[in-house]
């Protein structure tokens, strides 16, 4: 069996989906990366969270063609391979959930501002939300199309540094160095999204917050002097 490893790391990230509350049924699924080996472990499609195993997780090559599994790949699949064809380099593994709060976010097309330093402490910026696809894309390949329009709204932006996207009228994907860290970034953006809606629900005139407060709080965690927890100590 391929990429044991692998598997195991994708299984935890998988099953931390239901147990963070981000998905209920199948509606969600991560995917690692083996950079050097240019190839990616997803959960198969449609298979319950009780009846997922490392050993049923789907191997496929970054076209996403299944190299390694009995079972289908994610309908998925193609968006995971097309951000893993741009930015893997970058990230190494993806999540994607149907989380209620992100998701109310997606639905109204509407980005995620900043108004506080929880959300900057992990996001430089407004958490995206990218355009809906067209109707051509959706007839034409739709899962490959919503990884080249997530990229594409993605252009003269970080994926390190805004590491998830809403997209209109779906959802969110998260990503990261590993399908852990994606798997964190998706719990962010959940939580996010829900103290957005409630400080918009406190004050609908809220502001965004100050811009150098925000660099401060990435700063601290994410920059060339960070110094947030033991890792300078």
């Amino acid at each position: 069996m391929m990429l044991k490893e692998l598997r195991d790391e994708v299984y935890e990230a998988n099953m931390d989906l239901p147990k963070h509350g981000l998905v209920v049924f199948t509606w969600g699924n991560a995917s690692g990366l083996d950079r050097e080996r240019g190839l990616f472990v997803i959960k198969p499609s449609g298979v319950s969270y009780e009846e997922l195993s490392p050993e049923n997780l789907v191997v496929c090559d970054l076209d996403g063609n299944v190299v390694e599994g009995e079972l289908n790949p994610s309908s998925d699949t193609p968006t995971h391979a097309c951000l893993y064809r741009a930015w893997g380099d970058k990230i190494g593994g993806i999540v994607h959930t149907h989380s209620t709060h992100a998701v109310s976010w997606a639905q109204a097309g509407r980005s995620i501002p900043c108004y506080g330093t929880t959300h900057a402490d992990y996001f430089y910026g407004d958490i995206p939300c990218v355009r809906s696809l067209t109707k051509g894309e959706v007839e034409s390949a739709y899962e490959l199309e919503t990884g080249n329009v997530i990229v594409e709204g993605f252009a003269n932006l970080d994926p390190i540094a805004v590491p998830g996207t809403l997209l209109h009228n779906h959802g969110p994907f998260s990503w990261g160095k590993d399908a852990m860290a994606a798997v964190y970034h998706a719990v962010v953006i959940e939580e996010v999204a829900k103290m957005a809606t409630l400080t918009e629900l406190n004050n609908p005139k809220v502001q965004e917050a100050p811009q150098y407060l925000q660099d401060k709080h990435y700063m601290r965690k994410h920059g060339p002097n960070a110094y947030y927890g033991q890792g300078n100590h």
